[in-house]
């Protein structure tokens, strides 16, 4: 997962290996341990979004896909 990063540095994509910027926030959460309202929040890149969520979802945890705040996702 990805660690806070000050103000001014770009986030970073949570797939491992990946330092690419981050655009999109996947915000989850494990049934099994989690109130149903708590979000835990990967970050991914445009390249691992689709393979991040699809983990997430395919263990029933992914509850929503959102662009990140200043993103170019937000643009256009």
């Amino acid at each position: 997962m990805t660690a806070p990063t000050p103000a001014d540095e770009a986030p970073i994509c949570s797939s491992r290996g990946c330092r690419a910027s981050a655009v999109w926030a996947l915000r989850w959460n494990n049934p099994r341990l989690h109130d149903p309202d708590r979000r835990k929040t990967w970050l991914a890149c445009p390249e691992h979004r689709v393979s991040l969520g699809d983990f997430l979802d395919a263990r029933g945890f992914l509850r929503e896909v959102a662009p990140l705040p200043g993103s170019p996702t937000l643009e256009g």
